[in-house]
């Protein structure tokens, strides 16, 4: 019975990468990865975040984040700065160019689910909705 569960699970991930668009090198046509969309998104939501932070929402690897915030740092998207408390903590935040690259990213994906979701019938769009709930309830018993 397992092994059936982890065939139906697999067959799901799949059907939902390629729905979603999540296998594409950049996400939406974008300049960005995911990882790179959704470090975008941590710190857009959580002004002067530390990297520690979002390795905790994320699971991204540490070193992985570490480059992709020394690009976004050259690319001017993210400025550093030094905590007055802990000069060893280092703060997180969008520049001006890099909250309008978010902003835009995220208008993109709004679009793409829009267009998804109009596809449907109300009655799916929320049973669609409600059993997305339901997994992130279900799984989330399973983080830590």
């Amino acid at each position: 019975m397992l092994q059936k569960n982890i065939a139906e699970v697999r067959v799901f991930n799949r059907f939902y990468t390629r729905v979603t668009g999540l296998l594409d090198k950049y996400i939406l046509h974008s300049n960005y990865t995911l990882p790179e969309a959704r470090i975008l998104y941590e710190i857009y939501h959580n002004e002067n975040i530390q990297a520690g932070d979002i390795i905790a929402s994320t699971g991204i690897d540490k070193g992985y984040l570490s480059r992709i915030l020394k690009i976004f740092v050259a690319k001017k998207l993210v400025a550093k700065k030094r905590s007055v408390q802990d000069g060893r903590s280092v703060h997180l935040s969008l520049t001006t160019q890099g909250k309008r690259e978010f902003e835009a990213l995220n208008a993109v994906q709004d679009e793409e689910i829009k267009k998804l979701l109009e596809m449907l019938l109300v009655d799916e769009r929320e049973k669609l909705v409600y059993h997305m709930a339901e997994i992130n309830k279900i799984l989330s018993k399973t983080i830590s």
